[in-house]
C-alpha cells in the first residue's frame, strides 16, 4: 500500500503543469491553508466527486482502559471528519 505524500503531489504538478518544484511545494502550502482555515472556522470543505471534510464535537464521555479495564473519562473534543462522495464510494467499490 502506498502513502501520497507532500513531494508525491508535488511532482504530480512539476509533472503535470511544468511547475518548478519551489511553485509546486507554494501550491500545495496554498491549498492546504486554505483547508485547514476552513475547518477551524467550522466550515465544511466540498471537493466535488470526492468527499466532504468537517469538523465534528465530541462530546465528553466515560471509556474503559482496553489494557486494564479501568473506566477514564475521555474529554469533549473536536475532531475533523471525512465522508466520501456517492461517486467516489462507486469509484473506490468497484477495485
Amino acid at each position: 500500500m502506498a502513502t501520497i505524500t507532500r513531494n508525491d503531489l508535488a511532482a504530480a504538478l512539476r509533472d503535470k503543469f511544468g511547475l518548478t518544484a519551489t511553485d509546486a511545494y507554494k501550491m500545495i502550502d496554498i491549498i492546504f491553508a486554505e483547508i485547514g482555515e476552513s475547518l477551524t472556522n467550522g466550515e465544511e470543505v466540498k471537493f466535488s466527486g470526492f468527499g466532504t471534510f468537517k469538523i465534528l464535537t465530541k462530546s465528553a464521555r466515560i471509556g474503559r482502559n482496553p489494557k486494564t479495564g479501568v473506566p477514564a473519562v475521555i474529554s469533549a473534543r473536536r475532531v475533523a471528519a471525512f465522508r466520501p462522495s456517492t461517486e467516489f464510494r462507486e469509484r473506490v467499490g468497484k477495485k
